[in-house]
């Protein structure tokens, strides 16, 4: 049963990309995508990217209307602006109809906000700070906001003794074996007796990952996870909780590794930089799977419309195809939002446990000696 509403799931996904993808090619050639001579073109490069870069709306699908007109779907976001010169503005996204029109001496331009002139050109000699709502901040404000109500949910039966002398139910079900799951096989192998006190950390990062990456596949949705400036935060984060773990073992190591003295001076400059590529490694490695998946996807749909461009026939054609290949990569995509989570959690764990690790005394020497002695 689960199974078939996973799939009829799917499928309404991707109906629903299709036919947004769909009615944005169609808008293009009736608004001027082509003429007698030329045949309709379909911008692969726009639809990608408007996809995967921010936003300052949430976009769903565009349609022409009967007047002509290419009308958009979607839900508008806060604007916040800071100017030295201007001061502070507030209004909606929806003011700058999509870039097509200013605002209060703003210009929305490819995804970026500037300050114009009254003829409408830029002025290089205003300032603009933007502290806008973007889609990828409000998202990302949302799962947090669900991350807490569920969590404070669950430890709420916990207290009333639902888990602990009765069985667990709802949510709470699906919660436990993860974070067991996370305390068993990743905390402690890799902290040992310290898990504890880093257990809430990893669980938070874990959960807080999944969720963004569950809600980046929801089609309209930003994919937050895909944002650099989302990893890097992480990344951030895992290296000061990294740095301020390390012990006086793990520093020593770095100042001054077991190595012959001549070799220390190449070895002192490795250790210091592995401290960075560490968290580099966070960074690049959770980024560059969820923006990769999400490309991939986007990619087979716009084949069916680029090979509709030069033949119809072809475009029906290659439809069924790309569609199968679509709904493949998107079902591997969701098991790479669970996969991607807990690498990240995984190799902070490993890390933090290497910052942490006390010294280990060569037990096969302590027996050598003890008998010799015997």
């Amino acid at each position: 049963m689960m199974v078939k509403s996973f799939k009829s799931l799917v499928v309404a996904v991707f109906s629903i990309i299709l036919l947004g993808l769909a009615t944005s090619a169609k808008a293009n050639d009736d608004k001027g995508g082509h003429n007698d001579e030329t045949k309709p073109v379909f911008d692969a490069n726009e639809v990608i990217f408007e996809h995967v870069l921010d936003a300052h709306q949430f976009h769903f699908l565009s349609y022409t209307g009967k007047d002509g007109e290419k009308h958009h779907v979607g839900i508008p976001l806060p604007v916040l602006l800071y100017s030295p010169q201007r001061g502070f503005d507030a209004f909606m996204s929806s003011r700058f109809h999509h870039g097509h029109e200013t605002y209060k001496g703003y210009k929305l331009e490819h995804g970026k906000i500037h300050a114009v002139k009254e003829n409408g050109e830029l002025d290089e000699a205003v300032k603009v700070y933007d502290f806008s709502l973007t889609r990828n901040v409000v998202q990302m404000m949302l799962a947090l906001i669900i991350l807490v109500v569920l969590m404070i949910n669950v430890a709420g039966k916990y207290k009333k003794g639902i888990g602990v002398t009765k069985a667990p139910t709802g949510f709470q079900n699906a919660v436990e074996p993860v974070i067991a799951f996370v305390r068993d096989e990743v905390a402690k192998p890799n902290l040992g007796r310290k898990y504890e006190k880093y257990l809430p950390y990893l669980l938070t990062v874990f959960f807080f990952i999944l969720i963004n990456n569950i809600f980046g596949l929801i089609p309209g949705s930003a994919n937050v996870t895909g944002n650099i400036a989302f990893t890097a935060v992480l990344g951030v984060i895992s290296f000061l909780v990294i740095t301020i773990s390390g012990n006086k073992h793990y520093w020593g190591h770095i100042a001054n590794p077991p190595v012959p003295f001549g070799i220390k001076f190449i070895m002192v400059p490795v250790e210091i930089l592995g401290i960075i590529t560490k968290p580099f490694a966070l960074i690049i490695r959770l980024f560059a799977n969820m923006l990769a998946g999400h490309i991939i996807i986007i990619c087979l749909v716009s084949l069916i419309f680029i090979f509709g461009g030069l033949s119809k026939a072809v475009g029906w054609g290659f439809s069924p195809v790309s569609i199968a290949f679509a709904v493949f990569i998107y079902l591997i995509e969701v098991l790479v939002a669970f996969i991607q989570a807990f690498i990240f959690t995984n190799l902070t764990a490993v890390f933090i446990g290497q910052a942490i690790e006390e010294v280990h005394h060569d037990d096969s020497h302590d027996h050598q000696g003890a008998t010799a002695h015997h």
